[in-house]
């Protein structure tokens, strides 16, 4: 008996390139839980976690018949995590009782050092 494989190579197209081999396994996670083919080639599972330049370079590719699709979940992906971000923090002025009482401290402060001075 003979084994026969059917073999469909399909064209694979870079869609974008990742520092860091956590950012692309997230990635990869997200196009594969979207439906489609995902391949990672780069600075995976190496002997050094580099996560800059191109020692840290992943690039990840899926077939040519997808890469518009997966353009839009890249980018609907973005606008999520710019949307989970919290807003930043409106800065409040201290209470109008803290205002008064650090000036009165000072105004004591400088009341006594004046005093003190010798002529």
């Amino acid at each position: 008996m003979r084994a026969s494989y059917n073999l469909v190579v399909e064209a694979m197209t870079r869609l974008t390139t990742v520092n860091g081999a956590f950012g692309a396994h997230v990635l990869a996670a997200r196009l594969l839980d979207e439906g489609f083919d995902v391949e990672l080639r780069g600075a995976l599972n190496g002997p050094y976690s580099f996560n800059v330049g191109d020692m840290g370079r992943v690039d990840v590719y899926v077939p040519e018949d997808q890469v518009e699709e997966a353009s839009y979940v890249m980018l609907v992906t973005e606008v999520e995590n710019t949307l989970d971000d919290e807003p930043p923090r409106v800065q409040r002025w201290p209470s109008p009782r803290v205002i008064v009482a650090a000036v009165m401290l000072v105004a004591i402060v400088f009341t006594i050092a004046r005093g003190l001075t010798v002529f």
